[in-house]
């Protein structure tokens, strides 16, 4: 994992992904990771991954692609407890009750369509919805 944080950090990159190849993002939120899970979901199989961020949405997303490891700069409480509870290793940087937003101002926008969510399906039904309501902004 030490070579995809690097990678992660020194390239100043949002995320990374290594499952043989390895392949690096620079976009925000967890736009990247939805795109490989729904074009391109067996890359993540088996995959180690590196992250910036990792709300709940991102861990959900992780556990129904069958991630095998994930680092993450910021980790929330309830994306950690999600991935542990799967078996996913997880190391981080530092861990926050939850994800706020860019402003600073209130919980990430996924974070709190997520939040109640009782399970993996459960949240990729609202991560899919935030989504395609961003293609319309």
């Amino acid at each position: 994992m030490k070579d995809l944080t690097d990678i992660l950090h020194d390239g100043g990159h949002s995320l990374v992904v290594a499952n043989g190849d390895i392949r690096t993002f620079d976009g925000r939120g967890v736009s990247a990771l939805y795109q490989l899970l729904e074009n391109d979901s067996g890359f993540l199989n088996g995959a180690s991954v590196a992250d910036k961020v990792v709300g709940k949405a991102a861990a959900s997303m992780m556990v129904l692609a069958k991630v095998k490891e994930v680092y993450a700069d910021v980790v929330c409480q309830p994306a950690l407890a999600l991935l542990e509870s799967n078996r996913v290793r997880v190391t981080y940087g530092n861990i926050v009750p939850y994800i706020i937003n860019r402003t600073g101002t209130d919980l990430c926008p996924l974070e709190t369509r997520c939040l109640s969510c009782m399970t993996l399906q459960e949240c990729f039904v609202q991560i899919r919805a935030f989504m395609e309501e961003m293609k319309t902004k």
